[in-house]
């Protein structure tokens, strides 16, 4: 038999066969490659080296973490925000790139000891003592989804920025010539003749006729005029929805409570002081010591004359400990307890343990309306899932949504609402959805067109939303009876308004002819009160209206402004001009130049950094930079 498939294996049939196999692995085994020849993956460009889809990816989902903690766990990340973050984050890698680009150009590097330094001196890493803590670096990356290598890089690259830009912004120095007549301009103050017109003083306008009235409502729709309402149907899909067709077993509840046993059960916790040398024979002394009684102090300076240090580790359960023969040392000691020397790759340790604090985990009993609620949350998600290809599909075979409710399970309600949300009666309109997810819906409803066909969009994370748009009622002047009394309102508010501002006009006419305001004032029978010494930003006890300040200090020595205030109107005569003399403070003069050197500085690594982009070559790819959010 063998003798025959050799002689086979030697015949031109034979050779084809194989040479046909080879061409079918070669086509169909590597069709990815082949079907992406030529097509560039990656998101962008600096200088021909890419930033790969992963990388965009991973910086945009700490980025997005880095915005969720700033802005509360309440907050919502919208699809379109989502983009845009990741747009920032792809943003952020390129102007990396162009930076590490010009340092290895030029030649910046960062040694490893000033990298160590580097990492020792972040307050963030250290501890009560105001030392470096390794828990406190090893939580931050737990938290942050970095490796230690990855982090050490980002901040290698950041040492080397600082060299890049460092050395930019050391040129920049603030000039006399601009940071004296800066605070002088700052320090200026001046005095004025203030009066006061304000509405309420005005005298009451004789009464309009109806004649005057109905102009009055006729020329000011904008003010008189009902919004555009819509009327809709809206359906909503979400896991609140469906949440009443969950109805899991008790078996299926207790499996749950199984999976999610550690949510119940509290760790035990230990309070420990430890010390890191790196030699045997001292961790070993050291422990002797503790365990005869010395104190902490005394510990502490004998791991220093060993080249060690002694430090509190806080209150940590075993997976606050990052290397497993601390953790076992640790936790099999009683309190007060010292451990041998225990070795890791940082040097030789000596645990001691001042405190316990107890495990605790809840029954069953005790979380089972829990363990319900998250079981039906997470299986109505799934549900609603399912069933959003379904609607999607009965949707495009002409269904309405009427005729979904019932069968999936919609929340639906039939509205009329204006762009704010509010019935024709001014109430919320009562709607299926809260929060971000409603002004999503609101925002579809009010661009829809009348006659398009429902479909599935996102509101929120969540919930899945359609809408028919039934009716649009255009805005539209509202009957002059049925608005009288707040058109009678707003024509003695503006005819009040009107008497206010004519009164302040001849009080700045009469200044601008050459009579001082407070006589100006006492002959129309107003009064009048001086105010000041006052800066460019006056207390609020001061008594100047904020809405004069600036017309003040634009406003020549014995000249006039008016301005109209939050509740009338208001005239100012400049008394004084007091010039500052930037001399009489030499401080203040620093902190000036300080700032505007700041300033300075700051506009010269912008310019830099924009030169460096502008020639680092950079480009992007529009359809993978699509695809950075999602994740």
């Amino acid at each position: 038999m063998l003798t025959a498939l050799r002689r086979l294996a030697g015949t031109w049939f034979a050779k084809g066969l194989f040479v046909l196999l080879i061409l079918s692995f070669a086509i169909w085994g590597i069709e990815d490659i082949v079907r992406n020849f030529g097509t560039d993956r990656a998101v962008a460009r600096v200088g021909g080296e890419p930033i790969e889809l992963p990388e965009a990816q991973e910086a945009a989902r700490r980025e997005m973490q880095r915005v969720q903690r700033q802005l509360g766990a309440g907050f919502e990340m919208t699809p379109p925000m989502a983009t845009a973050v990741a747009r920032q984050a792809v943003e952020g890698l390129v102007m990396e790139r162009v930076q590490r680009q010009e340092a290895s150009r030029l030649g910046i590097v960062a040694p490893e000891a000033a990298l160590r330094d580097y990492v020792f001196s972040i307050p963030a890493f250290h501890g009560a003592d105001g030392r470096f803590s390794r828990p406190l670096l090893d939580g931050f990356l737990r938290n942050n989804g970095l490796s230690e290598a990855g982090f050490l890089s980002l901040l290698r690259d950041d040492l080397r920025r600082q060299q890049l830009v460092g050395a930019v912004r050391a040129g920049a120095a603030a000039p006399d010539a601009l940071t004296r007549p800066l605070l002088a301009w700052e320090r200026e103050q001046r005095v004025a003749e203030l009066v006061l017109l304000p509405l309420a003083a005005a005298p009451e306008p004789a009464a309009p006729e109806e004649a005057q009235l109905r102009r009055y409502h006729e020329n000011n729709p904008d003010r008189f005029s009902a919004p555009e309402y819509r009327r809709a149907t809206i359906a909503v899909l979400s896991p609140e929805t469906l949440a009443a067709e969950v109805q899991p077993t008790e078996a299926e509840l207790r499996a749950a409570y199984e999976a999610r046993r550690s949510q119940f059960e509290v760790p035990e916790r230990r309070t420990l002081e430890q010390v890191l040398v790196q030699d045997e024979a001292k961790a070993a002394e050291i422990a002797a010591r503790w365990r005869e009684g010395a104190d902490f102090a005394a510990i502490e300076a004998a791991a220093q004359e060993a080249g060690g240090q002694a430090l509190a580790l806080g209150t940590l359960d075993r997976a606050g400990l990052p290397v497993e023969a601390l953790a076992e040392a640790a936790f099999a000691l009683p309190e007060g307890g010292v451990s041998a020397p225990v070795q890791s790759p940082f040097g030789w340790h000596v645990l001691r343990v001042t405190g316990i604090e107890a495990g605790e985990s809840r029954g069953f009993d005790a979380v089972r309306a829990q363990v319900e609620a998250e079981v039906k949350r997470e299986r109505a998600a799934d549900l609603a899932y399912e069933r959003a290809n379904q609607v999607e599909d009965a949707l495009a075979g002409g269904a309405t949504l009427a005729e979904l409710a019932p069968r999936f399970g919609l929340a639906l309600a039939e509205v009329t609402l204006d762009a704010r949300g509010r019935d024709r009666e001014g109430q919320p309109a009562a709607l299926p959805l809260e929060g971000g997810a409603r002004d999503i819906a609101l925002r579809a409803v009010f661009a829809a067109e009348q006659g398009q066909m429902p479909r599935l969009a996102e509101a929120g994370q969540t919930a899945l939303f359609a809408f028919e748009l039934r009716e649009v009622i255009p805005a539209a002047l509202r009957p002059f009876e049925t608005v009288r009394e707040q058109v009678l309102e707003a024509w003695t508010a503006d005819a009040r308004r009107r008497s206010a501002e004519d009164r302040a006009a001849g009080l700045l006419a009469a200044v601008q002819g050459g009579k001082p305001l407070a006589e100006a004032a006492r002959e129309a029978g107003l009064a009048t009160r001086r105010v000041g010494p006052f800066g460019r930003q006056p207390q609020p006890q001061s008594g100047l209206p904020p809405e004069l300040v600036q017309p003040l200090f634009a406003t020549a020595p014995n000249a006039a402004t008016m301005a109209e205030t939050g509740n009338g109107f208001a005239v100012a005569q400049v008394l004084e001009v007091l010039p500052f003399n930037p001399d009489s403070d030499p401080l203040a003069l620093g902190r000036t130049r300080d700032a505007v050197e700041q300033a300075m500085l700051a506009d010269l690594e912008v310019q830099y950094l924009d030169a460096l982009r502008a020639r680092g070559d950079v480009t992007y790819n529009e359809n993978m930079l699509g695809q950075v959010a999602n994740r």
